[in-house]
C-alpha cells in the first residue's frame, strides 16, 4: 500500500513539475481593420468586438504577457483582449490592467532570446496574416501553416512547448 502511494505521489509530482515547465503561446491575427487606404489602420467596430471575444476566450488561461507588433490594429487587438481578460477585476492604477503588452518586430525577431524570455509562461502574440503562421512555424521548427487569407480573422493557434518539444493546434472560430 505504501509503495502504491509513493508511486502515485511521484506521478503527481512529476506531472506538476512538467506543467510548471510548459510554455503556452496563443497566436492570433489582429482583428478586423478599417479599409482606409493607410498602412496603419485602426480596428473597425467588428474588430473591437472580436478583440474582446478573444480576451473572454482566454480569460481563464492566466496570461502573463501579450506581444503585439507596433501597429494600431495589433495594439488595439491586444488592448481589447487585456480589458476582457481582466474584467470585472479592478486593476491597480498604472498597471495596464495587470497584463503587460510588449511590442515586437517580426522582421527582426531573435527567436532563441524570445523563447528564453517566455519560458514557462502563457503568452499571447498578436500579429498579421503573414507573420502569425510564420512565427508559429518557427517555434515548431517546421512549415506546418500557410499564410492566413486576408478575409480570415478567426484563427487561434495554440503552441505548447514542453521539454523543448513544440506542438500546435489550430482552432478556427469562424
Amino acid at each position: 500500500m505504501k509503495i502504491k502511494f509513493s508511486i502515485l505521489f511521484l506521478i503527481v509530482a512529476f506531472s506538476y513539475v512538467q506543467a510548471q515547465d510548459a510554455t503556452t503561446y496563443y497566436f492570433v491575427r489582429h482583428a478586423e481593420k478599417q479599409v482606409d487606404g493607410t498602412k496603419n489602420p485602426h480596428l473597425t467596430e467588428e474588430g473591437k468586438l472580436r478583440s474582446t471575444q478573444w480576451g473572454k476566450m482566454l480569460k481563464n488561461e492566466k496570461i502573463d504577457v501579450i506581444y503585439s507588433t507596433d501597429y494600431f490594429r495589433t495594439k488595439e487587438t491586444a488592448s481589447g483582449m487585456v480589458a476582457a481578460i481582466m474584467l470585472p477585476e479592478k486593476p491597480e492604477p498604472g498597471t495596464n490592467l495587470g497584463i503587460k503588452i510588449k511590442t515586437y518586430d517580426p522582421r527582426n525577431l531573435d527567436l532563441p532570446k524570445f523563447l528564453e524570455e517566455t519560458q514557462g509562461k502563457r503568452v499571447v502574440i498578436v500579429g498579421h496574416s503573414n507573420t502569425t503562421p510564420t512565427f508559429v512555424n518557427a517555434i515548431l521548427g517546421e512549415k506546418k501553416y500557410e499564410q492566413i487569407d486576408e478575409s480570415i480573422y478567426g484563427h487561434l493557434y495554440i503552441v505548447t512547448v514542453v521539454n523543448g518539444k513544440a506542438s500546435a493546434t489550430l482552432i478556427q472560430t469562424d
